[in-house]
Parts: structure tokens; sequence; C-alpha cells
């Protein structure tokens, strides 16, 4: 399929289904109880601020050719001919993915003062690469001001009825890609979105959130893996959990090599690169697996440390490259890259892997909505990356020092999540649907959040 025509597929079936659940909108408002400080409104903007911007998927190489990621709706290609759960899904699609699951959603309700929350099906993301790669990139304060505009005029009442306290968008980019100062001057990386009063009552869902912002939430990097029913989603945890572990820990990632430009500079990638590369050299002049003391795991693990290497985003849509690699091991190294987050968490997750973080911004201070503070501890481990980069800290001495036990419970707690963070397909079963997945957990969340905003604003009401 040409991206033309897959363009055009998408706009057409979003229409439809609109249409569709537009016509059987009384219907699913008509339960008072289910549909209780649930009902959302969709905003209706103009293509120009959505199905438009798909028109542009190749026109910023500097960033990348997003047309082959259009198809199903955002998920992307499949993996394969025959697969139905696998897609190569590119974040930034995220957008697109989130409209089209709005769709399905029951509560729905066309009148926004009826509304506990109105849903802007705005895609900042990629609107955000024109002024990020294209043509605006000296304009990008100005970045959300048109669609402030638009709001202002058509139905103005939807707005002001609570100062935009009430809506919500998703934005498929860190939130620093979003916070330029307006008055930066020369414009530095990023655009104006989150740092213009106009949008600072609005909860802005993002793939990664900075600290103090209260109207930021974090939301899981959409993986590859979209199961349509449950036997699938079913089979893939069975798998899952029956993959025997064969290597200690993995680290899935680029970077960490020495380069004339970085030689010297110490970081933690380097460090778990360095720590690998020698376990390694020790196990095979050891004469193999029994050549190094895996202290409580004995000879369980074959290998102790293993590098899939992903450098120059050969890994970004392909997760065959380091799914098999995740199922077999028993954790999954998630140092800080150029931001703190990183998607392979979330593949790791799905694999079972127990993830080990460097520092609480990478997982901890960021997606508590999906994995609660209260059980970060019961299914990850941190090493402060301080500790391991300038200390010398080696990080198979803590994780070996984890007694079986324990690893086993984190595991089946990292297992129990997995539902948490995939986005299944659109569409799905509705055995699958009885499962929340990380749109439910975000759409819940977010109602949540404006609700308690606005209690806290009662001359808004």
């Amino acid at each position: 399929m040409d991206c033309k025509n897959c363009i055009f597929f998408v706009a057409v079936f979003i229409l439809l289904v609109l249409i569709q659940s537009r016509s059987i909108l009384c219907q699913k408002i008509s339960d008072k109880d289910e549909c209780s400080n649930r009902r959302i409104h969709i905003r209706r903007l103009p293509p120009r601020f959505n199905l438009d911007l798909l028109a542009n998927c190749s026109e910023y190489p500097l960033s990348g050719d997003f047309c082959p990621f259009l198809t199903n709706h955002g998920l992307g290609q499949k993996t394969h001919n025959r697969s139905h759960s696998w897609y190569r899904t590119d974040p930034l699609m995220l957008e697109l993915l989130f409209h089209r699951r709005m769709l399905e959603y029951p509560c729905l309700t066309p009148d926004p003062s009826s509304a506990d929350a109105i849903f802007l099906p705005y895609y900042a993301g990629i609107d955000a690469l024109r002024y990020l790669y294209g043509p605006d990139v000296n304009s990008s304060a100005d970045h959300g001001l048109d669609l402030f505009d638009f709001l202002q005029r058509d139905n103005r009442d939807a707005w002001a009825r609570r100062a935009g306290h009430d809506h919500f968008l998703v934005m498929a980019r860190p939130a620093w890609d979003f916070s330029q100062s307006p008055a930066a001057d020369p414009p530095v990386w990023g655009t104006s979105f989150l740092e213009i009063p106009e949008f600072f009552n609005v909860t802005a869902l993002t793939l990664e959130s900075r600290a103090w912002p209260w109207q930021e939430q974090a939301v899981p990097y959409p993986t590859s893996f979209h199961p349509p029913n449950l036997a699938l989603f079913d089979a893939w945890v069975n798998r899952v959990r029956r993959t025997r572990r064969s290597t200690l820990m993995l680290f899935v990632g680029g970077g960490g090599t020495v380069s004339p430009s970085s030689a010297g500079t110490p970081n933690i990638r380097r460090s778990i690169r360095a720590e690998c590369d020698n376990l390694t050299a020790s196990s095979a002049t050891a004469g193999g697996g029994g050549g190094y003391g895996y202290g409580s795991y004995g000879a369980s693990y074959t290998e102790v440390c293993r590098v899939v290497d992903c450098s120059n985003g050969v890994c970004e849509h392909d997760p065959i490259r380091f799914m098999r690699a995740m199922l077999e091991s028993s954790f999954c190294l998630q140092p800080p890259g150029d931001t703190p987050t990183r998607r392979s968490t979330f593949d790791g997750i799905l694999a079972g892997c127990i993830p080990v973080f460097f520092e609480e911004q990478s997982a901890r201070s960021q997606y508590g909505w999906h994995l609660p503070e209260a059980e970060f501890e019961e299914l990850s481990v941190t090493i402060p990356k301080e500790e391991v980069v300038m200390k010398g800290l080696r990080i198979v001495e803590v994780l070996r020092g984890i007694p079986r036990a324990r690893v086993r419970k984190m595991r089946e707690k990292v297992v129990e999540m997995i539902g948490r963070v995939m986005y299944r397909r659109h569409g799905s079963s509705m055995g699958l649907r009885g499962k929340k997945d990380a749109f439910d957990v975000a759409v819940e969340s977010a109602l949540n959040r404006i609700s308690q905003r606005l209690r806290q604003l009662p001359l808004l009401h």
C-alpha cells in the first residue's frame, strides 16, 4: 500500500468509525452507573490539526520518513505476513493510535457540557516536526497558538466553562521537546507548546515528563505487541512464563563504545559495555559458562551478560532483533540515553525481563499510573549510575546477590504488568477488552486527575 492510499484509508476509516460511534452514542451513555464520572467528549478539530498532518510523512528527512508506520491506524506494518499481534510500531504514532482507540471508548458524549473530560485529537508530536526539522524552525514559539485560537472561536463555551482544566491530549514525544521558553533568542531545541500560558491548564500525556509541571504525565511508549484477542494475549503471556532464562543480564541498545570524540568520557552505557565485555572474556578464558562464579545461580545461566547492539536505530522497528534475547534473560539493563526514558523498558516488561534502572527519572518518577510507585521495588532493580560509573560497583555482583526466590517473585510481578503497558489492537475482542491496557489506564487516570483538579478549583465549576 503506497503512502497516499495509506493516508486515505486511515482518514476514511476514522471518519466511518466516528459516524458509527455517534449513531450509537445514546446507547453508550444510557447506563448512568457505568459512565458516571467517565463521560468524555471528543473535540471536533479541523483536519489540519490531525489527519492532514499525515500527508507530510516524508517531508522531514532529518527526522525520518514515517509513512510506512501509518498503516493499521498507527500500528505500522506487520512484522511478517502471518503475524496477528506484532507490528513495526513507531512511538510517534501514539497520537494516531490513541485517537483511534478513543473512538471506541464506551462513554463518549456529543455534549461537552455534560462531559467529565474533553479529549483534543491534536497530533502535537507530528505537528511539531515542522518546528523541529522543517520550515518553521525559527517560529517554534508559535506552536499551539493556532489551535488555541480555534478553541476560542469554535464553541468557546466548551473551553471557557472550566478554562481548559477538563481538556487533555496526547503528545508523542518527550515533554522537553515542547518546553522551549517562548522568549528564547535565538531559539533552542524544541517548541514552546507546554510553556505558553494558553495551555497551562491542559493535561498532557507525554512519552516522558518533566519533574515539576503538574499537568504532564508520562505514559508507556507503544511497543510492537498489539494483540487483537484474549487467546493471543494469553498465549504470549504463557510463552513468557515458560521460556528458560539462560542469560543473567542483557543490554539492548546503542552507544557505550569508545570513539575518538568520546574517549575518556565516563558514562553508564560505556560502563555496562565494558563490564559485559570483561565478563564475556573471562568466561571464554575459563572455557565456557562454568568458568565464572554465578553465586546462588550456580550453572543455571549459560551466559552472564549479553549485548544486542542497536546502534544507528537498527532495532527501532524490528522486534525480531531483540525479543528472543529478552525472553531468555532474567534482567534487562535500562540505562538513560539522550533522555532518561527508553521504549526498551516496555519491550523488556513484555518479555518478562526484570528492568534494572540507573536513575529514578527513567521510570519510577515517570510512569506512576502504569507502574505504581508503591510496587516499584517488587518489579525492578535500581542501581545508582554514579555507583557504577564513578565508584566501580559491578552490576553483576548486585544482580547475582538477589536470592532466587525473590527473582521469581519479581518476574511474576513483571508479567502481571504486561497488560498494563501494552496497547491492544483497535477493534479487539470483548474478552481482551475486559483487561485494562495502557490506553485504559491512561484514560481512567486522566479522568481522575482532572476530577481532582476541578475539585480544587470550585470557582471554575
